[in-house]
């Protein structure tokens, strides 16, 4: 109550004022007493209205300050809202890096192409300044009269001969031809450099036609050759080769003969699919007998630009898991060494799901450790490169010979020697402790059998032993009940 009259002790103090001054003023001068309270009711209705004016400005203040709190509160809800969509950094950083591994490759695989490119004009370049090179044939004159009196014998022209078909043209570092006599005098011979990319033999329309069309229909052939453990002699694995067969032949032909051709019109890329194909079909037979041998194929060295073949594995590989264990990859040693940065990420992403094998190498250079962190667990060596390594044939090794396969074997990886077609080189492959060997001496390829290529790519699965319970939703149980 006090704090109340004390708010109000003024107005109440006038209130009483003017009851005791105007109350007798309005009994004895009432005009003067109503001029006097309208002019006070004026004074309080003007005192009034400035306090309203200023409750009013003050209002708007207000208003004013929680409008510019509402927005702050907004723009920090919305910041915080975006905090928790977008990833945290290391997600961030996770998908540039991915990125940036996707434009190496991309950039790999483009060097690579331009690489091929540069390689194949300059092939061309020194066929066409070959051609231009070579001496005009011009057709041999009929001999003419001999002159009546002549002081000196004119010397003898030289006779130039009429290059031979490219059908039967002798290769560049054969002999010379037999028939020519001695005393004619004959061009001499200039030396064609060797093209490094692909290798072209000389070309014959009749029988690349031959090719191309038996590899188009039904003439690809997959043989396979075992590989054998020494001394013991027990199969662990095969090696998966393509063999055609041309215009019915009884006896297909091997890659030396055809592989040049697809070669040249673009079809490795599609002998390598389809060879892998059915490869696959001939792991999964295997794992269905149980075994636990494993299939190596040789790929091309220009699949390895294509990377569409190579995500079609991967992604082939991971709906199959028999081929995980099964399936071996073979590529030559140079192409090893000449891996660019998109290769080997797509060689990565196959290391945990298809083996890597080494072969057809160039020297016994092996750097175990580098050849274990690309996954590599096989190496496969020509048995003359072993036995006979200091004939020429390939460079020395830093380590000796026979602590090639040892060395290796430390790392992880086996040593296979190749080729081997002499029975009496078996022994010296033992004394050389090379644990697999594979060659004409233990068996020759062979040809998969009609009814394992078309059985069917997947098992029917197996009945369980007891039938499992029925699950119902609960509302079906609900239904049944009401």
């Amino acid at each position: 109550m006090v704090p109340v009259l004390g708010r109000y002790a003024g107005l109440l103090t006038v209130g009483l004022l003017g009851l005791v001054v105007f109350g007798p003023l309005a009994v004895f001068l009432p005009l003067w007493s109503a001029l006097t309270l309208g002019a006070l009711a004026s004074g309080v209705a003007s005192l009034a209205l400035t306090r309203i004016a200023t409750l009013k400005a003050r209002c708007e203040k207000l208003s004013g300050e929680v409008d510019l709190l509402s927005r702050r509160l907004l723009k920090v809800e919305t910041a915080a809202a975006n905090a928790a969509v977008q990833p945290p950094p290391e997600t961030a950083e996770a998908a540039l890096l991915a990125q940036i591994e996707e434009l190496t490759v991309e950039f790999g695989l483009l060097s690579g192409i331009v690489r091929d490119l540069t390689t194949v004009v300059s092939t061309q370049d020194a066929e066409i300044a070959d051609l231009k090179a070579r001496p005009e044939i011009r057709p041999e004159n009929p001999p003419a009269p001999a002159p009546a009196a002549s002081p000196e014998p004119a010397p003898p022209r030289p006779r130039v001969t009429a290059a031979p078909p490219a059908a039967h043209r002798a290769p560049p570092d054969a002999p010379p031809m037999a028939e020519t006599p001695p005393s004619a005098p004959t061009t001499p011979a200039r030396s064609i450099p060797p093209r490094p990319f692909p290798p072209q033999p000389a070309r014959d329309p009749g029988s690349e036609a031959e090719i191309i069309r038996a590899f188009e229909g039904e003439g690809l052939e997959i043989h396979l050759q075992p590989v054998v453990t020494l001394p013991q002699r027990k199969v662990v694995a095969y090696e998966a080769l393509a063999r055609l067969r041309i215009g019915g032949t009884p006896v297909p032909v091997e890659p030396e003969t055809f592989l040049p051709v697809l070669e040249r019109y673009g079809r490795t890329t599609e002998l390598d699919r389809r060879m892998l194909q059915r490869a696959a079909i001939v792991v999964r037979h295997l794992a269905r007998r149980g075994s636990e041998t494993t299939l190596t194929y040789g790929l091309s060295p220009l699949s390895l630009f294509e990377p569409g073949l190579l995500r079609e594995l991967a992604r082939t590989a991971a709906d199959a898991p028999p081929l995980a264990g099964g399936l071996v990859l073979a590529l030559p040693q140079a192409s090893w060494r000449g891996l660019d940065a998109g290769q080997r990420s797509l060689l990565a992403a196959l290391r945990d799901r298809i083996g890597f094998s080494l072969d057809r190498p160039d020297d016994l250079r092996f750097d175990a450790a580098e050849l274990a962190a690309l996954g590599i667990g096989q190496v496969k060596v020509p048995a003359d490169m072993l036995l006979r390594s200091g004939s020429g044939r390939g460079g020395l090794s830093d380590i000796a010979v026979e602590d090639t396969a040892p060395a290796l074997a430390r790392a992880g990886i086996r040593l296979v020697a190749m080729d081997v077609a002499d029975e009496a080189d078996v022994p010296d492959l033992i004394d050389l402790d090379v644990p697999f060997a594979q060659g004409a001496a233990f068996a020759t390829p062979r040809p998969v059998r009609a009814e394992v290529l078309s059985a069917p790519p997947t098992e029917t699965p197996t009945p369980p032993t007891e039938p499992e319970p029925e699950r119902r939703p609960f509302r079906s149980v609900l239904r049944r009940a009401v």
